[in-house]
């Protein structure tokens, strides 16, 4: 185990320095100092979705372009390990190159709001309620997609970097369809990628004195 004075976030930009000029991709090493709880450590870097490959080590990845968290997501982290004095050393244990970067900035964007249209355009002409699930491409996009994406009310899925909403298309709970479609429109003018599939769905529901179906699945109502 290693007990340093610097601070985690500072020994990332000096790492983060020293990388070669356009880097891609980098895999990260943290060993932490004796008597730092890695539980607690593990959960204050959760959006980068540390693992253990031994006990006192976290590994996760940094990179630019959406394949995991951003390089201020990873001060932004390291800041909070910082603020509870988690400390530990900090290490670059692998690289990409830029072109990994490259190639995927010549694919096209991938568009929530068409993959919403996409999702819709394969139902009934007559569907009522759904329960769709909106898979994003980086953990990085998460916190702000939830902000563009209140009127949904969405509900994390775990520890994937997916929430799921509802939509009700004519009445009930659950947000209109163009609302929704606005929802990604926003997050699609910040470049925030993913995709949408619908899980379940009802078709011409007529609900008496109450605000919709309920779905029970996994012991959950929703």
């Amino acid at each position: 185990m290693y007990v340093l004075r610097v601070a985690l976030a500072q020994q990332w930009r000096d790492l983060e320095a020293g990388l070669a000029p356009g880097w891609g991709h980098v895999q990260l090493q943290l060993t932490l100092a004796d008597g730092a709880d890695p539980n607690r450590a593990a959960a204050l870097l959760g959006p980068a979705q540390p693992v253990r490959p031994e006990a006192g080590v976290l590994r996760f990845a940094a990179a630019r372009g959406g394949q995991a968290v951003g390089p201020e997501a990873v001060v932004r982290l390291l800041d909070r390990l910082d603020a509870e004095k988690l400390g530990g050393r900090l290490e670059v244990v692998g690289t990409a190159t830029s072109s990994t970067v490259a190639a995927r900035k010549q694919e096209p964007l991938e568009s929530l709001a068409a993959s919403w249209d996409a999702a819709l355009a394969e139902l009934p002409a007559d569907w009522s309620d759904l329960y769709a699930e909106v898979e994003l491409l980086s953990s990085d996009y998460f916190e702000r997609a939830s902000v563009l994406c209140t009127p949904l009310n969405p509900r994390r899925e775990g520890t994937r970097v997916a929430f799921r909403f509802r939509s009700a298309r004519r009445f009930g709970y659950g947000t209109s369809p163009q609302m929704v479609r606005r929802c990604f429109e926003r997050c699609d003018a910040e470049s925030l990628q993913g995709s949408v599939s619908v899980l379940r769905a009802l078709s011409d529901t007529r609900p008496v004195a109450t605000q919709g179906p309920v779905w029970l699945a996994d012991g959950r109502n929703f």
